[in-house]
């Protein structure tokens, strides 16, 4: 049969760990909280010239993981996945056409992605954001200035990123003429989340 004073050590011993316990989790920074994404209000698309002429085309579907603090950015993070097939020219022969190997090759690479590494406050209320951005099987560095405004319960995410196509292989064989469809593309994004 066990002492009081041994009964009542242990008991003391536990009662200090719970206390630790509780203190390290309150101890705890709070984390981003997870947004869900509004499929049907956010758009992904781009602009590029086709014997100078500006084209808009989109992106019929994606997908946006977002996890966003507005009192700590830097806890934020993000990623944004793009199926290339859903590529909208507005016809679809041409629609046909971007998928195939020389420009998206969307049989081999159906996915680009871009993931954020940081989120800092930047210039004006935006936010500075940087991270990976992969398309057609290549991976680059990339950063632009990120929008963020409340509407109503929603978050309202707004950005453009400029790539050079050709960074990427977008446009291969008689495509890499720029004189034709240069080579500056500039991928914009509003994305509308709520808690």
């Amino acid at each position: 049969m066990q002492s009081l004073s041994s009964l009542s050590l242990r008991s003391n011993v536990r009662l200090q760990i719970g206390a630790a316990i509780m203190a390290a989790c309150v101890a705890v920074p709070a984390l981003a909280a997870a947004l869900k994404v509004d499929p049907a209000k956010s758009t992904v698309g781009i602009v590029f010239k086709q014997l100078n002429v500006p084209v808009d085309a989109k992106f019929k579907k994606f997908t946006a993981a977002i996890d966003y603090d507005a009192a700590k950015p830097e806890a934020s993070k993000a990623t944004v996945d793009i199926d290339v097939s859903s590529f909208d020219l507005g016809d679809p022969e041409y629609n046909k056409e971007v998928a195939k190997k020389e420009w998206f090759n969307a049989a081999q690479f159906p996915k680009a992605s871009f993931v954020s590494t940081s989120m800092k406050a930047g210039a004006n209320g935006k936010l500075d954001v940087s991270g990976k951005l992969t398309i057609k099987g290549k991976t680059v560095d990339a950063s632009f200035p990120l929008t963020v405004k409340k509407e109503g319960s929603n978050q309202v995410f707004e950005g453009s990123l400029p790539i050079k196509r050709l960074t990427f292989n977008i446009g291969e064989g008689e495509w890499k003429d720029t004189s034709m469809v240069a080579d500056e593309v500039v991928i914009k994004f509003h994305v509308v989340a709520a808690q």
